[in-house]
C-alpha cells in the first residue's frame, strides 16, 4: 500500500481533525448512559427535581456539543474523501499514460477501466466511512465496555461471554470474505471486457448478425458476476445475524441478571438501565465494526489492484513473474535531448525539436516481446541492421508478421531492444528523453485513432500552438482539405468517438495531417495509406516529396506501389532483413521482393515498371 503514503501526508491533518471530532462525539455518547443512571438513582429515586433538572441540563449541553462535532466531522470527511478520490483517479490515469507498453500489455484494458473507476470508488468510500463512523465504532465499543465494567462488575460478567464470540465471528469474516470479493472484482473485469469488446466491434457484430452470440457471451460474464457477488454477500450475511443474535442474547442475560440483582440489592435500577444502554451501544458498535470489516475486505482487494498499477508504472515489480525488455516511465522533469555525439542539450519543453539531422541506425537489433519471454518461439526481430540517412525516403515491406510495425515501436522507444541498439543521429534512443525523441518523430499508423472533438482539435494534437494556416496547409498536403471544407462547419466539424462519422480514408488523411503539422525531422507512415484509393495515394506521395530534404521519410506498406519509388527499400521476412536496395536492385537480387512484385503487379506489368 505504498501508493497511499503521499495522500496520507497530504490529507493527514484534516483526517486527524475528523478523528478528533469523532472522539469528542464518542465521548459524549458514552457519558449519556452514566448521567441517565445518576438521574434515576440520585434524582428520581429520591424525588429530587433539582437534581433531575441539573443532570438533565448537562445531558442537553453534551448532546449539543456532540451534534456540533458530528456536523464538523461530516463536512471534513466528505471534503477529504472526495478530494482523495479525485487525486487518486487523476494520479492513476497519469501513471497509466506514462506506463511503458511492456508493463501496460500485462493488464487487460477492461481491468484498467475497472481499477480506475470501481476500485478507486471502493477505496474512496472506505476512507469516507473511516472518517465518518468506522473509527467511532471501536471507540464507542471499547469505551462502553470500560464504562459498563466500571459501572457494575456483577453485570459485566455477561460481557466476558459475549465479546470473545463476536471477535471470533469477525476473524472468520476476514478469513473467508477477502478471497470471495477478489473473485467479484475479477468477474466485474470480465463484464467490462465483454461490453468494451462489443462496443469496439459493434459494426462487425451488426454486419454479421452476431447479436445472439454477443448476448450469450455477455450473459455468461454477467452470470459469473452475479454468482460471485451472491456467494460473497451470502457468506457475509451469515455473520451479520450471528453477531446480532449473540449480542441480543447478552441483552436478555443483562435483563435477567439485572432483575435478580435489583431484587437482592446488588444492582440499582439506574445501573441496570445504564448497562442496557451500554449493551445497546456495544451492539450497534459491533454491527458497525462488522460492516467496517466487510467494507475493508472489498477496499483491501481494490487497493491491492490499484497498487499493482502503480507498482508496474514504477517498474518496482514485474507482474505475474514476467521479465523482459521494458522502458522506464517518462521523466517528469525538464526534457533533455541527446546530441549527435552522445552529449546532452537542455530543452525547455517536450515539443521542442531534437537535434538537427534525421539519421536512423538499427545496429544488430534483436527484439522479443515481453509476453514471449521464456517461450521457444522466434523473436520478433533478429540481427536487423540498416541505416536511414537524413532526407532519405525509405520503404519497408514484407509479409504479414515480418516485424515491420515492431521497428516503429523500437524507434519510438515504446519498447527497448533485447540486444543491439537503435540510434537517432548517432545517439542510442535508450539514453534520450522519450519526450524529446518523440517530438522529432511523427508517426501515422493504419489504425488512425481520432478523438472526440473538432477536426482542428485532432490535427492540432500534432502541434498544440498550430495556427489555422498551418492546419490548413497540413490538410492540403494530406489531401484532406477538399472533404474538410465540404463540411458546413469545415475545420470546426465535430467528430464522434474514434472519428465514427468519417470514412476510413478520411480518418487516415486527418491522422496524416496531424503528423505533418508538426513538421518532424522523421516521418513514419506505418501502412497509413491502406484505405486510400490509388489516385489519392499518388497525390499524397507527391505531397510528401515537397517536404524537402530535411525530413527522413519511412514508408511501411503492404502495397509495392507505395514503396517502389523510395530511395531505399528494406525487405523483411520473419524478423530478418531479406534485402536492402532500390527497386531495380531488389528485383534482381531479392527473390522475396520479386515474388511480392509479381503477385501484386503481374509478371507482364512488372517488365514495364
Amino acid at each position: 500500500m505504498r501508493f497511499l503514503r503521499p495522500y496520507v501526508r497530504r490529507h493527514g491533518a484534516w483526517f486527524m481533525a475528523s478523528i478528533l471530532c469523532l472522539t469528542l462525539e464518542a465521548a459524549v455518547d458514552l457519558m449519556q448512559p452514566a448521567l441517565l443512571a445518576r438521574i434515576v438513582d440520585e434524582g428520581v429515586a429520591y424525588l429530587d427535581l433539582r437534581r433531575v433538572l441539573g443532570l438533565g441540563g448537562i445531558m442537553l449541553l453534551l448532546t449539543a456539543a456532540g451534534a456540533l462535532a458530528a456536523t464538523a466531522r461530516n463536512v471534513i470527511s466528505s471534503r477529504v474523501s472526495q478530494r482523495f478520490g479525485k487525486e487518486l483517479r487523476a494520479d492513476m490515469y497519469r501513471r497509466i499514460q506514462s506506463m511503458p507498453l511492456a508493463s501496460l500489455d500485462r493488464f487487460d484494458r477492461a481491468s484498467l477501466v475497472t481499477r480506475i473507476t470501481n476500485d478507486v470508488t471502493q477505496v474512496q468510500n472506505f476512507v469516507n466511512g473511516l472518517m465518518r463512523i468506522f473509527v467511532k465504532a471501536p471507540l464507542v465499543c471499547v469505551g462502553a465496555l470500560i464504562m459498563a465494567a466500571s459501572l457494575n462488575l456483577y453485570l459485566a460478567s455477561v460481557l466476558a461471554a459475549v465479546v470473545p464470540v463476536v471477535l471470533l465471528l469477525l476473524a472468520l469474516n476476514m478469513k473467508y470474505g477477502f478471497p470471495l470479493f477478489q473473485r467479484v472484482q475479477r468477474a466485474m473485469d470480465r463484464v467490462n471486457g465483454a461490453m468494451r469488446e462489443y462496443l469496439a466491434g459493434v459494426r462487425v457484430v451488426k454486419a454479421f448478425n452476431r447479436f445472439s452470440y454477443e448476448t450469450e457471451k455477455f450473459d455468461r460474464a454477467n452470470a459469473e458476476l452475479q454468482q460471485a457477488t451472491t456467494r460473497a454477500l451470502r457468506t457475509m450475511a451469515l455473520f451479520n445475524p450471528a453477531v446480532m443474535l449473540t449480542v441480543n442474547l447478552g441483552l436478555v442475560a443483562v435483563l435477567w441478571i439485572g432483575g435478580w440483582g435489583v431484587r437482592t440489592g446488588r444492582v440499582q435500577v439506574g445501573e441496570t438501565m445504564a448497562f442496557l444502554s451500554y449493551m445497546t451501544q456495544i451492539l450497534f458498535s459491533l454491527m458497525m465494526i462488522f460492516m467496517v470489516f466487510a467494507m475493508f475486505v472489498r477496499a483491501r482487494t481494490s487497493a491491492l489492484r490499484i497498487g499493482e498499477v502503480f507498482a508496474a508504472g514504477d517498474g518496482a515489480e514485474m507482474l505475474a513473474g514476467v521479465t523482459g525488455p521494458t522502458v522506464a516511465p517518462e521523466p517528469a522533469g525538464p526534457a533533455v535531448a541527446a546530441g549527435p555525439a552522445g552529449g546532452t542539450a537542455a530543452k525547455s519543453e517536450a515539443g521542442t525539436q531534437a537535434a538537427a539531422g534525421g539519421r536512423i541506425d538499427f545496429e544488430r537489433v534483436t527484439f522479443r516481446y515481453p509476453s514471449d519471454e521464456g517461450n521457444d518461439g522466434l523473436p520478433a526481430l533478429r540481427e536487423v541492421t540498416f541505416t536511414c540517412l537524413p532526407g532519405e525516403t525509405v520503404g519497408i515491406i514484407g509479409p504479414t508478421g515480418s516485424g515491420k510495425s515492431t521497428l516503429v515501436s523500437l524507434l519510438l522507444r515504446l519498447y527497448d531492444v533485447t540486444s543491439g541498439a537503435v540510434k537517432v543521429d548517432g545517439t542510442d534512443v535508450r539514453s534520450m528523453d522519450p519526450r524529446i525523441l518523440r517530438a522529432s518523430i511523427a508517426c501515422v499508423t493504419q489504425d488512425a485513432s481520432l478523438f472526440t472533438g473538432t477536426i482542428a482539435d485532432n490535427i492540432r494534437m500534432g502541434k498544440e500552438d498550430a495556427t489555422m494556416e498551418e492546419i490548413a496547409e497540413a490538410a492540403r498536403l494530406a489531401q484532406a482539405r477538399d472533404f474538410i471544407e465540404a463540411f458546413p462547419e469545415k475545420y470546426e466539424t465535430r467528430l464522434g468517438q474514434r472519428g465514427v462519422n468519417l470514412s476510413g480514408g478520411q480518418k487516415q488523411r486527418i491522422a496524416l495531417a496531424r503528423a505533418l503539422v508538426r513538421r518532424p525531422r522523421i516521418l513514419v507512415l506505418d501502412d497509413a495509406m491502406s484505405a486510400l484509393d490509388a489516385v489519392t495515394e499518388s497525390r499524397v506521395r507527391e505531397a510528401l516529396k515537397s517536404l524537402g530534404q530535411g525530413v527522413t521519410r519511412i514508408l511501411i506498406a503492404q502495397k509495392i506501389a507505395t514503396v517502389m519509388d523510395a530511395d531505399k527499400i528494406i525487405v523483411l521476412d520473419h524478423g530478418e532483413v531479406a534485402g536492402i536496395g532500390a527497386h531495380e536492385v531488389l528485383l534482381r537480387s531479392c527473390p522475396l521482393y520479386r515474388e511480392i512484385c509479381e503477385t501484386q503487379l503481374g509478371k507482364e506489368a512488372l517488365s514495364h515498371v
